[in-house]
């Protein structure tokens, strides 16, 4: 093949790197209730080291291929019937992008063509012109464009999971291969391309349609159509054979059909090429997070660590695990004097002496139920039951305040209105075992917790049903873990 086509095919397979993975862009609407970061100066450039995400792979498969055009074919050859040959790949993947990444691919296989299979008998009235069959077995190693028309195309929320993508592959490589051809008296190679010798260039593109079966496993169907570039590849024989002149062809092209698995490698939750584009921003928010690169808020510090600055903290010695007001001063839901904290009755004034309760008994009209959200905060990322690093001193404040009580609580997960009522009934119950087990590894009894997932029916903001009609903190905002009390 001319060293010319290689290079068309080649600016075919890769292109422009338009569609980047990092934006330094950080949203201007006011309403963003965003105190983690004051504007981009303080969001760390995205960069290959800080990322929170998987981006290699490996893959393999089999399949058919069949010889398409040439002189000897495999679909309807001249006995009108199909040859099916077999076909191989491992490749070794890396994704750029969300939606490009490249692949370096080895195929083996063996298409069959011509009037009969050689593996079978010839016919007994075959002739060595007219009635031959063929098989190349064929070695191929090739550099491959991978498109994620999915992610490319999917710049708005379209309460997809995010389980089906469609791909498409383009690429060159080099291609070595041994045809053989076979006629009632005998079989004999015909042409050899070794493949790191005498070995042509050749290129290939098509589609694959691929399912997200978990974390790790991706399985694809692929369609590929592969041009060699030689004459010669079907078996036909020399070229100024009489088989070799049946068609006017300057190139033997095969189809391959095949289904294979990728292995996604790394120690993150999500693979690049699956994660939600729409969520970018936040990648970038939780590295500074799991970095621990400093932002100066405080000048002077925070003493007590309740989260205000001693600039305007108006109680310097605020107890460890206490929930406090904006001045930093713990709150006292009842103001009998006893801060939630250390109060065992907390909506009931009481004397000191006796943990803020009540010291003489009250007979109530009726069943008194206790149901006060004592926690919010906890949001999560779009599709995910993982917990920020941004929110674990809030959790962390739970700890010591449940410890420090003597009641039970319910650990309540929720989502945004995107995917369906069941799939979000899952999520939300994922989130509140998620949080659950956090608070239970870090110190909590067991039997002072339970947990329920109530989908998209407990939305913070109502409103937001479609979730297009809000913007997205508000969305953000559904998608939360909070905390009853029994």
């Amino acid at each position: 093949m001319k060293l010319s086509l290689a290079i068309v095919a080649f600016a075919l397979a890769v292109p422009a790197l338009s569609f980047a993975q990092d934006s330094t862009a950080v949203s201007n609407e006011q309403q963003y209730p965003n105190t983690f970061s004051s504007g981009s100066a303080n969001v760390s450039k995205f960069t290959q080291e800080s990322k929170r995400f998987n981006d290699w792979s490996i893959s393999a498969g089999a399949g058919v291929p069949l010889v398409q055009a040439g002189d000897l074919t495999s679909i309807k050859n001249g006995n009108g019937k199909n040859l099916f040959g077999y076909s191989m790949y491992v490749s070794v993947d890396k994704a750029i992008t969300h939606a490009f990444g490249l692949k370096l691919q080895y195929d083996r296989g063996e298409t069959r063509q011509g009037w009969f299979n050689t593996k079978d008998a010839a016919p007994s009235d075959a002739s060595v012109y007219q009635r031959v069959g063929a098989r190349t077995q064929y070695d191929a190693i090739s550099l491959i464009g991978d498109i994620n028309f999915s992610n490319l195309l999917r710049r708005v929320d379209n309460k997809s999971p995010y389980k089906w993508a469609l791909h498409g592959y383009a690429g060159v490589g080099i291609l070595g291969y041994r045809a053989y051809q076979k006629d009632e008296i005998n079989q004999r190679l015909m042409t050899e391309q070794e493949l790191f010798k005498n070995q042509s260039f050749f290129g290939q593109a098509g589609a694959g349609l691929k399912y997200k079966i978990n974390r790790r496993l991706d399985i694809e169907g692929r369609l590929m159509y592969v041009y060699t570039g030689d004459d010669e590849f079907d078996g036909g024989g020399e070229q100024y054979s009489y088989i070799n002149k049946r068609e006017d062809q300057i190139s033997d092209n095969f189809i391959n059909a095949t289904l294979g698995l990728s292995l996604k490698l790394g120690k993150h939750e999500s693979h690049l090429m699956w994660h939600d584009p729409l969520q970018e921003i936040y990648w970038k928010l939780d590295v500074l997070a799991e970095k621990n690169q400093e932002v100066e808020v405080c000048k002077k510090g925070d003493l007590d660590n309740d989260g205000v600055c001693d600039d305007w903290d108006r109680e310097l010695n605020t107890p460890a695990g206490a929930r406090v007001d904006g001045a930093g001063v713990a709150l006292d839901t009842d103001l009998d004097g006893v801060i939630d904290l250390y109060d065992q009755c907390v909506t009931v004034p009481g004397p000191v002496e006796n943990n803020g309760c009540p010291t003489t008994p009250t007979t109530p009209v009726g069943p008194v139920i206790e149901n006060e959200k004592i926690l919010e905060g906890i949001e999560f990322d779009l599709n995910s039951d993982r917990i920020l690093p941004s929110t674990t001193p809030i959790l962390n404040n739970a700890v010591s305040y449940i410890n420090s009580s003597n009641g039970t609580y319910t650990v309540i997960g929720a989502t945004d209105t995107r995917a369906s009522d069941a799939y979000n009934q899952k999520l939300s119950e994922r989130r509140a075992n998620s949080v659950k087990s956090y608070l239970i590894k870090n110190g909590v009894e067991a039997s002072k917790l339970n947990s329920v997932g109530r989908g998209e029916k407990d939305l913070k903001y109502p409103e937001c049903d479609p979730a297009e009609k809000c913007p997205e903190w508000k969305n953000r905002a559904n998608r939360r873990v909070y905390f009853e009390a029994k």
